[in-house]
């Protein structure tokens, strides 16, 4: 089945090339189009998509309020913000949001299909710029509790950019048993999404490169 995608912008115009754009490729489906966040929330209940690619600065409901809501109530569905802001601030609160992604309205085609693709899978998915901003900003001393050490494994592949199933067969385990460990993580760090565990290595280990470039 095609990853279903969920276009929110409130250019209509720019709706338009990103379905074009998507539609190229045959592993993504764009099943709807949302204005404002207000849609995105009523057309994500009705739809379920796999992934929403989320502009920040929207009328009546912006970006990063539906973000929240959105993970929130619907945890199954993935948003990655596609914005052409370079307001720094908008970058750490969609990540503290919930936004497995934030990437640049500037990047070719081909890499956003693979940034949908990636997210779909539960891949973090970050412009450069983004990643060395989140390294800077969000808090690296946050733990409440350590990590034991097969959690500290799938720490480590999760900021590597894999998803779930990778890690599994990485580690050969069960998939549902990674899921399980990724939770505990979160708890255990005080953080919200996959993409701050991503950050939190990244802090450690003073690294700059978008997660997103990985090899493939």
């Amino acid at each position: 089945m095609p990853i279903q995608l969920l276009l929110v912008d409130d250019h209509a115009a720019v709706r338009q090339g990103l379905r074009l754009l998507l539609n190229q490729d045959s592993a993504i489906e764009v099943v709807g189009e949302a204005g404002d966040g207000f849609e995105a929330l009523a057309l994500v209940e009705a739809l379920r998509p796999h992934v929403v690619l989320m502009d920040v600065l929207m009328p009546r409901m912006g970006g990063i309020e539906a973000t929240l809501q959105i993970r929130t109530r619907f945890p199954e569905t993935q948003v990655v913000a596609l914005t052409g802001s370079s307001d720094d601030s908008a970058i750490v609160t969609m990540v503290r949001s919930g936004a497995i992604g934030y990437l640049t309205k500037n990047m070719q085609g081909l890499d956003l299909c693979r940034a949908v693709r990636g997210a779909a899978a539960g891949e973090v998915q970050l412009a450069a710029d983004a990643a060395r901003h989140l390294i800077l900003e969000l808090d690296p001393n946050q733990a409440a509790v350590a990590p034991t050490p097969r959690e500290r494994q799938v720490l480590n592949l999760v900021a590597a950019g894999m998803s779930n199933l990778e890690i599994s067969e990485q580690l050969a385990i069960n998939e549902r048993t990674v899921k399980s460990h990724v939770n505990q993580l979160l708890t255990k760090l005080n953080l919200r999404s996959r993409t701050q565990l991503a950050v939190h290595v990244w802090q450690g280990k003073n690294l700059g490169n978008s997660i997103s470039e990985r090899p493939r």
